[in-house]
């Protein structure tokens, strides 16, 4: 092991960057590898394109006859791009993306075939669902799965096969991924928005939920990755001193980015444009070896496969560069984690983002009434907030110092807190004055058109307002946007809708539209103000005062799914139109199993790498240390050998101390993983392995990494954090 890790430096400082070049503008090759309307309109005849643009815009059927040309539209772009599969791309349970290709091929004689696809394996196909997670929903025999197309997302070449992004659903109809709850949440919220912009633009016709994420990650040279199976099997490092210079100094924030890196950026950047995916942003983030990555904002569900399908392109061309990247959430100790900020808001199909104040009292006040709103719904809703977010990985990152803390709350600033106490108290109970109308309106129409430098930005808030829209920072880097856009678009449709129903109600009772409006906005206003926050959410004082406001601070992930079993989300989730009790109940019990999994391994993993590796390299350096001193006492003499070895005995005590401590932590471990594999309620073991098993992870790995300070250099068997984290 120890020449391995030598081998793995060695190969390191004989790294090169590669060298990209481009002939092209990059805006030249923006959607190049992508089926998009304008391709589809040269492809397409034009009743075909016209049917085609409508069933994208308001997920109308297709019918078999227009399926027919767009498949054969594809076919034949495809094959320009070199393409000779095509494949129904998806997202299952699993966190990852899937696909099974098939060939554009059919024999039509003795020695004679052609390329071939048509509308009926464009609509839908029936991979082997037998091995996806479905959390009950169907049993092991059942094999049966569909996919079916998604026309709202456009079909992209990658090498040479075409992509047909799709969902994925149970011989019974039910949802077994992310993007088709996602489609429903997002019609839902539609809808819901539609209705409520009624009552200031009846032009409005559509409302869209838009997201723009921002991706973090690690890069480590690959011969380091190889050499660490903790990196290999749980994508973090579960042994590993601190390095002396990590992120103190912050000179890696927003520093010059390597020769090397930028070759890795360009590439996948590059590739990323040609998917129509707009990149835009690249920087150095706090952590060494630590980068983010950005794109402009899209429609939500486009945006998410846009994330999941960059993430795939970075690992890939990573390992072309001699790099692996890290997407774990807290793949060092002692240095931030990875998030990734899931940026939300609603425009409408007249240009309105119906999150950005406006410029007169009544755009801003249909602002008011989407702000409100929203702080509303994520006040009643909480704990669904965490529950989406929760996962092995994000528990070691929510709370830390570069992470919103497990405690949801919501950040507005002080001039739009100030405006709302005003509402909150200067309007007086029953009906208003027209003075008091008049006031009401002016200090709404002093909010300013733009509040990006009248908002400061809280990085200790999980759910921020940042001047035009809502920053979700507590979403883990590895996961799926969907779940949380399927949750967040999900209780924002709800509130809406019950909004309306309270307005509506209110004018039928003879109060006018805007009196109406302001009424019930004061009521929101007071009923979600406990979840407004404007301070250090990592301070100890919060946890304090959260717990004096009643809320809920869910500290790990078996905790926090707890609440999809809640009756109010079963019911909330149904109503909406999103997901039913049955497939909400196989999320949860699927997720219960993911947190099972992931500590299975990790707790494996420990037991081998200290019990085979770590354990026989310490005593190889022991027996060096006896050596040495007996050599001291055979020439020296006891009494004066004694003293020349006091280091060395010294030295010999503390690690022997620390390896024994350690090797009991891991029996201890073992123990308790053998117990807790024996619980058969998913739930129950999940608690266990958080509250019995996990609890010895820290344990074994502090006495692991004092050992590793102890041990000499060339004989330790793992790269080290100084190695891994200053690649250049």
């Amino acid at each position: 092991m120890a020449n391995k890790r030598m081998q793995a430096y060695h190969d390191v400082l004989h790294r090169t960057p590669k060298h990209i070049e481009l002939n092209s503008k990059i805006s030249e090759l923006f959607g190049e590898n992508v089926f998009h309307s304008e391709v589809m309109r040269e492809y397409l005849p034009g009743d075909a394109y016209k049917k085609m643009k409508e069933v994208a815009s308001t997920g109308k059927q297709l019918d078999r006859s227009i399926a027919d040309q767009v498949a054969s539209a594809m076919k034949d772009w495809a094959l320009t791009k070199g393409a000779t599969h095509y494949t129904h791309w998806f997202q299952p349970l699993t966190g990852a993306t899937a696909e099974k290709h098939d060939a554009f091929f059919k024999p039509i004689g003795p020695g004679k075939a052609i390329e071939q696809f048509d509308g009926d394996l464009l609509v839908q196909q029936e991979p082997d669902a037998s091995s996806f997670p479905n959390g009950g929903i169907r049993n092991t025999f059942e094999a049966r799965g569909y996919t079916a197309w998604d026309p709202s997302s456009p079909a992209f070449v990658i090498g040479k096969t075409l992509c047909i992004p799709t969902i994925f659903i149970s011989y019974t109809g039910e949802a077994l991924d992310y993007k088709m709850p996602l489609l429903k949440a997002l019609h839902a919220v539609d809808e819901a928005a539609v209705d409520v912009c009624q009552y200031f633009d009846k032009n409005v016709k559509k409302v869209v939920a838009t997201l723009g994420w921002e991706q973090e990650y690690f890069l480590v040279d690959k011969a380091y990755f190889n050499s660490r199976p903790d990196l290999q099997m749980a994508g973090r490092t579960l042994f590993g001193h601190a390095s002396a210079k990590g992120q103190q100094l912050d000179d890696h924030y927003f520093g010059s980015i390597s020769e090397r890196a930028t070759a890795f950026m360009r590439e996948f950047e590059t590739e990323s444009i040609r998917l129509g995916i707009p990149v835009t942003t690249r920087h150095n983030e706090v952590a060494p070896n630590q980068f983010e990555c950005a794109p402009m904002f899209e429609e939500c569900n486009l945006a998410n496969d846009h994330n999941l399908l960059l993430m795939d392109l970075m690992e890939k061309i990573a390992r072309k560069h001699d790099f692996r990247v890290l997407l774990h959430e807290k793949p060092f100790a002692g240095v931030n984690g990875s998030g990734k900020h899931n940026n939300w808001s609603l425009g409408t199909d007249t240009g309105v983002n119906l999150l950005a104040p406006g410029k007169n009292p009544k755009s801003n006040l249909q602002f008011l009434t989407f702000f409100v709103n929203t702080i509303k719904a994520i006040h009643d809703h909480s704990g669904l907030l965490r529950a989406c977010i929760a996962g092995a990985g994000n528990d070691h990152r929510l709370g830390a110092n570069e992470a919103p803390p497990a405690i949801i709350s919501a950040f507005i600033g002080s001039q739009l807190s100030a405006l709302l106490d005003k509402i909150e108290t200067d309007v007086k109970a029953g009906k208003m004055t027209p003075e008091e109308k008049t006031e009401l309106k002016l200090n709404i129409g002093k909010i300013p058109q733009i509040l990006l430098d009248n908002t400061d930005r809280n990085r200790t808030s999980p759910f921020a307002f940042t001047g035009n829209k809502f920053e979700f920072r507590a979403v883990g880097s590895s996961a799926n946007c969907a779940g949380a856009m399927i949750v967040i678009n999900t209780i924002m449709a709800n509130q809406l809708k019950q909004f309306k129903k309270d307005v509506d109600a209110r004018i039928k009772s003879g109060e006018g539209k805007d009196e109406a409006i302001l009424k019930q906005l004061q009521i929101l206003i007071k009923e979600s103000k406990k979840i407004r926050f404007e301070g250090n959410g990592y301070g100890e004082e919060w946890v304090k005062e959260a717990e004096g406001r009643g809320l809920a601070n869910l500290r790990d992930t078996p905790r926090a799914l707890t609440v999809w079993h809640d009756k109010k989300v079963v019911e909330l989730f149904e109503k909406v139109g999103v997901l039913t009790p049955r497939e909400l109940e196989a999320r949860q019990e699927i997720e219960f199993e993911l947190y099972v999994y992931k500590l299975q391994i990790e707790a494996r993993v420990i037991g081998e790498m200290a019990i085979g590796s770590i354990i026989p390299s310490v005593i190889e350096y022991q027996n060096k240390l006896l050596k040495n001193i007996q050599g001291l006492y055979d020439v020296l003499g006891e009494d004066m050998g004694r003293k020349a070895a006091d280091a060395q005995i010294d030295l010999l005590k503390r690690i022997s101390n620390h390896l024994n401590t350690m090797k009991d932590a891991c029996d201890d471990m073992l123990a308790a993983r053998k117990k807790a594999n024996k619980i058969e309620d998913i739930e129950e073991k999940a608690v266990a392995y958080c509250d019995d098993v996990k609890v010895y992870f820290d344990e074994i790995r502090y006495h692991a990494d004092k050992l590793e300070g102890l041990v000499e250099d060339k004989t330790w068997p793992f790269p080290k954090f100084s190695e891994m984290l200053f690649t250049r």
